[in-house]
């Protein structure tokens, strides 16, 4: 375990743990960087999208192995099975290793082309499908429709990055961030995307696309919120006039928490969540109201955070407390602007007739480096849906052309 140097934040560590595979003396490439092996020419457009198709197959074995080696959030042994795969597919695809970097809630897997990059392409390996989801259904093909907890978001995605740049020798004015904590907050791995991202210039997020195949150009502020109620139990029966109903309080709470949204503006404020009580014969001593916040405007994170802690009781006795925090700034269009017209210039080339760009209400880690204003561009992943749910996919002919896009508009802000 070695110190990063000036490359990650204080006090991350990288571990060089790559370990090859003695059964494919092809791929045993040594845990430092090598030289790499790029291509020479210069592809056209339609030679690029050509090339990448033919590899299909060669990606969705990618995606196949990735979706079945299980990665939930904080896991992190099965997290580092899925750094350590990762590293393996850049250093077999890309011609050059790694760093794994190790985090409290499991390894980030950074991949360079050279020291002087001007694009971050970020992802993560972690999804919120819980241990054990493989073995009841892991990956599966029926035409073209691929299956497997994590392939829409964002397992297939990755690999298309990773293959469209071993196709373009502009791969070494890039970088990829893959980070293992996206799903519960990038608490851990925020202050190294936000890094990177400065230190590039141009950040292309590669979580999956919206509807219609679209780019997203901008997403809504995300948080969430607990709010602790507590009372005092009594018996429900014989005396509850002695005791302070936190249920009771839960109730009138709900209506005064959605009461705070203006969705005029884009703001919802939406009780997801709500627990009390212990058994039907007891006045409940405590609950608990979830609450999830989106916002489109920043100036509502103040009145929103606000509003939430201002809450007060209305039954006599009962206390209220309140956790939590829009931790995830909104991704504004103007972030966007730039990059996406790099996207629509090089689309045609490619055979992308139709890109489209649309907001979301979602958030991802390219809202982080929007807000310290790096031009960000999203959805640059696999094409599908279903995201966190059984029913998630992609469509694996669309993989080769999502590559190529990958790798033009890479081209092109790298020469530009």
């Amino acid at each position: 375990m070695v110190d990063a140097g000036g490359l990650n934040p204080p006090g991350t560590k990288v571990l060089y743990r790559f370990e090859s595979d003695p059964g494919h003396k092809k791929h045993e490439f040594a845990w430092h960087d090598r030289e790499m092996s790029l291509p020479i020419g210069t592809p056209t457009p339609a030679e690029l999208r050509a090339n990448l198709d033919a590899r299909t197959a060669q990606m969705i074995e990618h995606v196949k192995q990735f979706v079945n080696i299980e990665s939930p959030s904080n896991e992190p042994e099965m997290l580092q099975r899925s750094a350590d795969f990762l590293a393996k597919v850049m250093t077999e695809v890309l011609g050059k290793a790694p760093q794994i970097i190790a985090s409290e809630k499991g390894p980030h897997v950074h991949w360079k082309g050279s020291d002087n990059t001007k694009v971050l392409i970020v992802g993560h390996h972690d999804t919120v499908f819980p241990k054990g989801t493989v073995e009841k259904r892991g990956f599966s093909i029926d035409g073209d429709i691929a299956r497997g907890p994590g392939i829409f978001d964002m397992k297939a995605g990755i690999i298309q990055a990773i293959y469209g740049l071993s196709e373009i020798r502009e791969a070494s004015g890039a970088e990829i961030l893959i980070t293992s904590d996206e799903e519960i907050g990038s608490y851990a791995s925020r202050e190294l995307i936000e890094a990177r991202a400065k230190a590039t210039g141009n950040v292309l997020v590669f979580e999956p696309s919206g509807n219609g195949d679209a780019l997203k150009i901008a997403r809504k502020g995300v948080g969430t919120f607990v709010v602790d109620i507590a009372g005092r139990a009594s018996h429900a029966g014989l005396e509850p006039e002695k005791g302070i109903n936190a249920l009771m309080e839960l109730a009138a709470q709900v209506q005064a928490i959605a009461a705070i949204a203006q969705p005029e503006i884009g703001t919802t404020v939406t009780p997801t969540i709500a627990t009390a009580g212990t058994t039907e014969n007891v006045v409940p001593a405590a609950a608990q109201i979830t609450v999830d916040v989106r916002v489109n405007i920043v100036s509502e994170k103040t009145r929103v955070e606000a509003a939430l802690a201002a809450l007060q009781p209305t039954v006599a006795g009962a206390k209220i407390s309140v956790s939590g925090s829009i931790n995830r700034p909104p991704m504004h269009e103007s972030a966007a602007t730039e990059l996406y017209a790099v996207a629509q210039s090089v689309a045609a080339g490619i055979g992308i007739t139709d890109l489209q760009g649309i907001a979301v209400g979602g958030g991802s880690d390219g809202n982080f480096t929007a807000a310290i204003g790096v031009p960000t561009l999203d959805g640059l992943g696999a094409c599908g849906g279903g995201a966190h749910a059984d029913t998630e996919y992609v469509n694996v002919s669309k993989l080769g052309e999502r590559a190529a896009l990958a790798a033009a508009i890479t081209r092109a802000l790298v020469n530009s």
